[in-house]
């Protein structure tokens, strides 16, 4: 076999390749025998037809198309190892000339990673907000504590907004009842707007017993769009009662005796959660910056794969809730060149960011231990709600054990990152990454 190489640009090669035909020997023998154990020739047990006989009844033709098929990867393999070409994504493989007893002749173009010259990291400095962490933030997540413990007492009085009724329905279209129109003793909370349009204004002021109607516009079924007179009656009116914000209230949600220490909980799981998020955006600063500085070009093709992969993934994710792609663009005012161009400018972000990591986990001799990588693929299993074993096997059968490898590698280089630049917040103050640190195997 002869190999040359071609570079493209910074980021894809076209390697040439010609394998003389003594060359494709073992592999066209191997197509003699493949067709012959599947094809049925009367007169010949199947597997033991002469080659003769093949060239005449399939075509010598085919049995060469197959031993190309079979040739190539291997040979592409071959000349990848002796250019020391740094693959990354598929190769587009072109015959150019092939005829029996003639050399073959082949091109592949392939996505290859390009040579980075990383900036150094401890010149590298980001500004991130200064955390700030309002009383009011704590107020309303103790409200929305107390909210889980309110209670219901039934009340002797006229329904007001924030109230529990219960109540019966009835809907009819020109004095017809519609299909499905009626409920009864249903608990509604008056000013939620959650049942009919129109509703929660005539519940305001009506008691116990008492009925109203008013007129709704139908969204589905047989009268759609038409306007439904609906008669409402309420059973029983309901007043919810918060408990009181005390030490009881403390110990009755939760593990702590006085309303000031679930406060301080409260105030320090808030700070915990946004001192993570200050670290995230720390870390997109920092990644977009030496992305920058190190000028990292993006390989077409493997960009163009992952703009699929992330479009199929979203197909998939709105195919699960039951809408289509048309309705995201509907609900998201965007065209599909938009939602495209979104996608084509994340996937590029996204490929720089991984050459950079791969780059500075080789600069770095990154390894990943068995231990590691087993935690990442428990954590992942427990995820896809699986049991680790059989999503590792899974993983394997795909071929996607490697990327989870590479992924966790990647991981272990950004933490190198993020502990060699300089983070600080807008007052002045250094961030560190003690947030992180218990949960680092989550960091991509």
């Amino acid at each position: 076999m002869k190999s040359t190489v071609e570079t493209l640009s910074p980021t894809r090669v076209r390697l040439a390749i010609e394998v003389p035909f003594a060359e494709l020997e073992p592999s066209l023998k191997k197509a003699y025998r493949e067709i012959a154990s599947q094809v049925q020739i009367p007169g010949f047990r199947r597997g033991k037809i002469p080659s003769a006989v093949i060239d005449q009844r399939v075509g010598r033709e085919t049995v060469l198309n197959e031993a190309v098929n079979e040739a190539i990867p291997a040979q592409l393999f071959a000349a990848v190892q002796e250019h020391d070409v740094k693959l990354l994504g598929r190769p587009e493989v072109n015959v150019t000339e092939f005829a029996d007893n003639e050399p073959l002749k082949f091109t592949a173009e392939v996505d290859v990673r390009p040579e980075l010259t990383i900036p150094d990291l401890s010149g590298i400095e980001v500004e991130v907000d200064e955390l700030v962490i309002g009383d009011s933030e704590i107020d309303e997540q103790v409200n929305n504590l107390r909210e889980r413990f309110a209670t219901l007492k039934t009340v002797e009085r006229p329904a007001a907004e924030g109230d529990y009724v219960q109540l019966d329905l009835t809907a009819t279209v020109d004095g017809v009842e519609v299909p499905g129109g009626s409920a009864s003793n249903i608990s509604h909370e008056v000013g939620s707007q959650q049942l009919l349009p129109g509703l929660d204004e005539v519940l305001v002021g009506l008691s116990a017993g008492e009925s109203a109607t008013f007129t709704t516009k139908l969204v589905g079924g047989d009268f759609a769009g038409q306007d439904a007179e609906v008669s409402t009656t309420v059973r029983t009116v309901k007043e919810k009662e918060l408990p009181e914000l005390d030490d009881d209230f403390a110990q009755l949600a939760s593990e702590f005796d006085s309303l000031e220490e679930l406060k301080g909980d409260v105030r320090e799981r808030v700070t915990r959660v946004k001192k993570v998020e200050q670290i995230y955006a720390a870390r997109d600063k920092v990644l977009a910056q030496i992305v920058e500085a190190a000028e990292i070009p993006a390989p077409e093709g493997v960009v163009k794969d992952a703009v699929e992969q992330r479009k199929a993934a979203m197909t998939d994710q709105l195919e699960r809730i039951g809408a289509s792609l048309e309705d995201y663009l509907a609900s998201e005012e965007k065209t599909e060149e938009q939602i495209d161009t979104e996608l084509q400018e994340a996937a590029t972000e996204g490929v720089k960011i991984q050459l950079l990591l791969d780059t500075i986990a080789e600069a770095e001799q990154v390894q990943v231990s068995d231990d590691e990588f087993g935690h990442e693929i428990m954590h992942r299993a427990q995820r896809a709600g699986m049991q680790p074993q059989q999503y590792y096997d899974q993983l394997a059968r795909s071929g996607e054990a490697q990327a989870v490898f590479g992924d966790v590698r990647r991981g272990k280089a950004l933490q190198i990152v993020l502990e060699r630049v300089t983070i600080k917040d807008t007052a002045g103050n250094p961030v560190t990454l003690e947030a992180i640190q218990d949960e680092h195997h989550h960091v991509h």
